[in-house]
């Protein structure tokens, strides 16, 4: 993971989750090959960058429910 200025990513389309109705989301691009998020709240604040491998890893965490707030409030490892 990797930090960066969003001001240097004009140009760059951002995307929120279509369930995202509000301005409190987070955000996400692709910007030279890296996935850049940030937070629609305050788009001038510095993106978090992490790699395709590093992105993947993160989302197929998520989809298998290991960032659902009921495992977050769980002791490491436990399931």
């Amino acid at each position: 993971m990797r930090f960066s200025s969003t001001a240097y990513f004009p140009a760059v389309e951002w995307r929120t989750a279509a369930r995202c109705t509000t301005k409190n989301c987070v955000e996400v691009a692709i910007v030279d090959g890296l996935i850049a998020v940030r937070d629609s709240k305050d788009p001038a604040n510095p993106a978090l960058l992490y790699t395709e491998s590093e992105w993947q890893v993160f989302i197929d965490g998520a989809k298998n429910g290991e960032f659902d707030v009921q495992s977050l409030k769980r002791p490491s490892g436990e399931n």
